[in-house]
């Protein structure tokens, strides 16, 4: 996935989660609440590659330009 992909899925994750661990909590499920908290985890996880992906992008991007410059 691109780092975009990455992010937006990350995001979708979090907000998932979010509201799975809520309804947990609201109707006493510690299942649930489980539930939501990991797919909350695991959104912030692929916001963070996602992040990681971006810059490493930049960066790359940062040396071609330097590179192409001095051609």
């Amino acid at each position: 996935m691109g780092s975009t992909t990455d992010k937006i899925s990350g995001v979708a994750n979090q907000a998932a989660g979010k509201v799975k661990e809520t309804a947990g909590k609201v109707t006493g499920s510690k299942e649930l609440e489980a539930e939501g908290l990991a797919q909350e985890v695991k959104g912030t996880a692929e916001k963070l590659v996602g992040d990681a992906k971006q810059t490493v992008k930049n960066a790359t991007n940062k040396v071609a330009d330097a590179a192409n410059k001095k051609l």
